[in-house]
């Protein structure tokens, strides 16, 4: 089995995508880094499997189809979407710039939306071939949610209902969607916050710890 994982190169897909390698499946690597994506991929063959590897921003739909068309060249199938690219920075909310909150849309919606369409086009073409496959949406947590992060709450909350949507609209496809929502884990993408915001937001966790990138990664 074939599983593609986006934002491959550090964090929370770095930890999904080794851990797909070690339990046997071949990987499709993307993300907007090659220096970080070639390192994930080097640990993908210390754990015995082989990366196709792809930079790709997800903003830009001309570079998620030539990502689709190079899986399609390479023969490897696909079998599972893991959507975890994404992005966003700390701001309140009345200082953000057009830009910026665009930017983050961009990013968590439109990005994981593009993805989507795209994996379920290249299944639609490749229906001789026999088993389910599936899509998997890592989704930050919106529903409580979170000070200074409205851009990508907006965003995740979309992403939430899309999943649910999909799920329900690609069934019949053979096409399983579902979203797995992380509480704050540690990973690179805290170090836009300052040491303060993370202790709080260690607290606020029953376990009053953060998570660990392998907790999600086993999800």
């Amino acid at each position: 089995r074939t599983a593609l994982v986006s934002g491959a190169g550090t964090g929370l897909g770095k930890a999904i995508a080794i851990l797909f390698a070690r339990l046997g499946a071949r990987l499709v690597l993307c993300g907007r880094s090659a220096e970080k994506l070639a390192a994930t991929g080097a640990l993908v063959e210390r754990a015995g499997s082989t990366a196709l590897v792809q930079p790709t921003n997800i903003r830009v739909p001309e570079e998620v189809d030539a990502l689709f068309a190079q899986i399609e060249r390479a023969g490897v199938g696909l079998d599972v979407v893991v959507n975890n690219a994404g992005g966003q920075y700390p701001q309140a909310s009345i200082d953000l710039s057009d830009k910026g909150w665009r930017a983050v849309i961009d990013t968590n919606l439109n990005g994981t939306w593009t993805m989507m369409q795209r994996a379920a086009r290249l299944w639609r073409r490749m229906a001789a071939r026999s088993g389910d496959r599936s899509i998997v949406n890592i989704v930050a947590p919106y529903r409580r949610g979170m000070h200074g992060l409205a851009h990508t709450v907006a965003a995740r909350a979309a992403v939430a209902q899309l999943t649910r949507t999909l799920a329900v609209e690609w069934a019949p496809d053979g096409v399983r969607v579902n979203g797995v929502l992380p509480g704050p884990i540690a990973t690179e993408g805290l170090a836009v916050y300052s040491d303060e915001a993370r202790a709080a937001l260690a607290r606020n966790v029953p376990l009053r710890r953060l998570g660990d990138v392998q907790d999600v990664a086993e999800a």
